[in-house]
């Protein structure tokens, strides 16, 4: 059954947005639960299949409208929808209509299992599809039906050229039923963003949009009321209610729902104003210098949670160093906090690998997507000692102005789905923050992607000698290869390893952001090798050439595992999509950054003295387990920061609630 109703469509608010639940004991108690048992009491598929039966049994009217007719018959189901609801009967009618101008206008006619992920979305679900199944022609479905009852989306992508094409390509199926469409991309100013807003249909990022949503918090900070707001309209077109960029939360469809609803929730959004530079250069520098100067083990230590404790030896030495004297002159716990930040700088964040060095400033790369991320920075003067670390100019120091956690924020919607080809592994927790459940939707076509066996090498030196040797042998064969890399410098280290194997090759990474889609659209040619970080494995499509899928389709390569099962699962997803051959290996070892950071050193030495022995079968075992036992605890500890986050956020909330702001 759907279970969208009217209430998405709410008539004469302004701001219509869910107000956010305050949960007890018994309230957490019970979400914690759920969480626990959602992965196992998943809906299943066939629950769906009644839309198949319905949408055909409508498609022979509708085949015979003229598309003057077909945009009529729209309105006039507008109309009911917004008097009798989304039923079953009506939303069926619907989608049978988009069936039909898909074909119409884009030739790509909706497939029974794209039907299926609609009437999910469409239910306020996550529907968790193989990669290459549809899912941005699967979102055209619900979101026409909705758009046509009155109902504004928004669909959420990962980044602005997927917004920008996935708009661009849906356009005139959205158009044929006179639906309006609006795209937002950064750097797009307040009238621009405005008039996107009002549109029907909404693409953008999580970034963009949740900034956007922000901005207008401000404008609304003490929560006014409806009838405040209607009143402040008669004082003219300055008015806080004309100058609000968004129209509110109704419904939103997340694409790639995993990575923006779990993997980036563990940053919080933030706008901020400079303040000028609270500590001058010599601050930083004198900063950087004594923790250059403190021994790991003695004076600090780093955790395996990626923190850094300063000990009663690291803090005394800190005492008695003789620092230089800034207009505001430093107590002793401003001391330490930033001699532990430089601490973190010097040893925990390492240039290509978590930020690039791009024109002169220090930008932060999105370690789940591979992006750049130029507009962020980090907080409590971290970003100031990395730009002086790297001899960059000192950016000024920033203020807050408004903040919210991507959990808090999407939890406002009065409708929220999600579709992403990977979700079955953090359904719990997709139920227990955004009540969302997952439901696997079936392939098209049979999966023909080939996974050949794992292999587990003791030395990265090994581990890189055997990545060129089979991308070689697979070259040899004609095929294209895909080898994926967790950093920017691991994928220019395979990349000079190739020039000297003299395998011509294409390195997609940070640095060739954008030449992204023309280096992704060629990855599938005959006898291609592409060297990619985690860039190519979201929202993406390789198509395979002429003839390729006959010499085996293909063949994708991890260098390294990563901290969630999921990010392997999207880079082998490249291959093998809608019935294509392929097939996909992991080339590891375990001198890796996830086995060094989240496995203690008894357990290393215990795998390596195994893989002594030649072809030890426990010394393979242990190792592939030594990989699960990391990426576990890699996983829990990211829950928890999530967690731990969401929890921080609300109690600001709470605390900011006393001034009459609530962000």
């Amino acid at each position: 059954m759907c279970s969208v109703t009217v209430k998405y469509g709410i008539i004469g608010k302004i701001y219509p947005e869910r107000e956010e639940p305050r949960l007890n004991k018994a309230d957490l108690f019970s979400a914690a639960v759920g969480g626990v048992f959602a992965p196992w009491l998943r809906p299943r598929a066939g629950r769906f299949m009644w839309i198949v039966e319905a949408v055909n049994g409508c498609a022979p009217e509708i085949e015979k409208f003229s598309d003057r007719q077909i945009m009529e018959a729209g309105r006039s189901l507008g109309q009911r929808l917004r008097q009798q609801g989304y039923r079953q009967d009506l939303a069926a009618h619907a989608f049978a209509m988009v069936r039909e101008v898909a074909g119409r206008t884009i030739d790509m006619r909706h497939l029974d299992v794209q039907l299926m992920g609609g009437v999910v979305l469409l239910s306020g679900m996550v529907a968790e599809m193989e990669t290459g199944e549809g899912k941005t022609l699967t979102a055209t479905l619900p979101a026409c039906t909705l758009a046509l009852g009155g109902v504004p989306v928004h669909i959420i992508t990962v980044n602005d050229y997927l917004a920008r094409r996935d708009a661009d390509w849906m356009e005139p199926i959205y158009k044929a039923l006179g639906i309006t469409v609006g795209t937002i991309i950064h750097g797009m100013d307040p009238n621009a963003r405005r008039d996107a807003y009002g549109c029907d249909v909404v693409y953008g990022t999580n970034k963009e949009v949740a900034f956007d949503y922000l901005r207008d918090r401000i404008v609304l900070w003490d929560r006014p009321s409806q009838i405040r707001l209607q009143l402040e309209r008669l004082y003219g077109e300055n008015s806080r209610a004309n100058r609000l960029t968004m129209r509110g939360l109704r419904f939103a469809i997340v694409d790639e729902a995993d990575s923006v609803l779990v993997d980036e929730a563990r940053t919080p959004l933030i706008i901020s104003s400079e303040i000028g530079g609270f500590y001058d250069s010599g601050v930083y520098q004198q900063a950087l210098a004594m923790g250059k100067r403190l021994e790991q083990g003695k004076d600090f230590t780093i955790s395996s949670e990626r923190t850094v404790e300063l000990n009663n030896c690291g803090k005394k030495r800190i005492t008695d160093d003789v620092w230089p004297d800034p207009d505001q002159p430093l107590n002793y716990a401003q001391r330490q906090e930033l001699v532990r930040q430089a601490l973190v700088a010097l040893y925990l964040f390492d240039k290509d690998k978590h930020y690039l060095v791009k024109d002169g400033k220090v930008q932060i790369i999105d370690e789940y997507t591979g992006r750049l991320m130029a507009d962020r920075s980090w907080e409590h003067g971290l970003h100031q000692l990395i730009e002086v670390k790297e001899g960059c100019d000192i950016t000024q120091r920033k203020e807050t102005l408004a903040r919210i956690s991507y959990q808090r924020f999407f939890r406002r919607y009065l409708g929220l789905a999600g579709m992403t080809g990977t979700a079955r592994e953090v359904a719990g927790e997709l139920w227990s923050i955004y009540r969302l459940r997952v439901v696997t939707i079936p392939t098209n076509r049979p999966m023909q992607r080939r996974f050949l066996p794992e292999r587990v090498y003791t030395s990265v030196n090994r581990k890189w000698k055997e990545t060129v040797k089979t991308i070689a042998e697979t070259n040899e064969k004609g095929r294209p290869v895909l080898v994926g890399t967790r950093s920017v410098e691991a994928s220019e280290h395979l990349d000079r390893l190739l020039e000297d194997a003299g395998l011509p090759h294409s390195v997609l990474n940070a640095r060739q952001d954008k030449e992204e889609a023309e280096i992704i659209a060629r990855a599938g040619e005959h006898g291609r090798i592409t060297v990619a970080t985690n860039m190519a494995g979201r929202g993406t499509d390789i198509k395979l050439a002429p003839g390729v899928a006959e010499e085996g389709g293909l063949h994708v390569i991890a260098t390294e595992r990563h901290d969630t099962r999921r990010i392997d699962r999207q880079l082998f997803g490249r291959c093998g999509r809608q019935g294509d051959p392929g097939s996909a290996e992991a080339i590891i070892s375990l001198e890796d950054e996830i086995i060094d950071v989240y496995t203690g050193k008894p357990l290393r030495w215990l795998a390596s003295a195994f893989f002594r022995f030649p072809g030890s079968l426990v010394g393979r075992i242990f190792g592939k387990f030594l990989f699960y036992l990391a990426q576990r605890k890699a996983e829990k500890m990211h829950a928890r920061m999530r967690h731990d986050l969401l929890k921080m956020d609300e109690q600001i909330s709470d605390s900011l609630a006393f001034s009459g702001r609530s962000e």
